[in-house]
């Protein structure tokens, strides 16, 4: 069994232009990570992996602008999009009428009204506000308080929150909309 609690972060609660702010960031690295991809792919034919982007994108302003276990994981994202692109291509020449098209590119997300998912991991929220019931991801200015000590921690793009008990951190969450990162236990993702 899993413990849920949801809070809802509308547009009107003050914490949400924080999040807004860093969505905003994690799309500005997204979409530097997959330029970089798409131009060795186009290119030189060649893919860049998730551990070869990491090396690369380190010094990148986009990347500093987020804590580091939060940049990694949206590379990650980036390299599973590619992942299931290259996918989604075998299959098409194996068998094309099981497509209306040919698969495309990894798009990238609009330069002024984009958002991309935050993953917070658990290195990346405060160990001494989870003691006390808060969640308080690095560098975001913010902290919501739950009523007990919780680990995984989503929010998805229309505002809910939810957070998971430590100790059944297993599976999904079933109180937000974004499962994406529920395989990965302990973390927070931010949408």
């Amino acid at each position: 069994m899993q413990l849920v609690e949801q809070h809802v972060i509308d547009s009107k609660d003050p914490r949400y232009g924080v999040i807004d702010e860093a969505a905003f960031r994690s799309k500005n690295l997204y979409n530097a990570a997959l330029y970089e991809v798409r131009q060795a792919f186009i290119h030189e034919g060649k893919y860049l992996n998730y551990s070869e982007m990491d090396k690369r994108m380190q010094s990148h302003e986009a990347y500093k602008a987020l804590p580091a276990k939060v940049s990694q994981q949206i590379l990650l994202v980036l390299d599973r999009n590619w992942k299931s692109f290259f996918e989604a291509l075998e299959a098409y020449n194996e068998d094309p009428s099981k497509f209306l098209g040919r698969p495309r590119l990894p798009k990238y997300k609009h330069k002024t009204e984009g958002r991309n998912l935050l993953v917070y991991t658990i290195q990346a929220l405060s160990k001494k506000g989870l003691k006390q019931g808060l969640i308080q991801p690095s560098m975001l200015a913010i902290e919501v308080q739950t009523r007990h000590k919780y680990y995984f921690v989503s929010f998805s793009e229309d505002g809910t929150f939810g957070s998971v008990r430590s100790a059944g951190a297993r599976g999904r969450d079933p109180g937000t909309a974004r499962a994406a990162f529920a395989d990965a236990p302990k973390a927070a993702s931010f949408a």
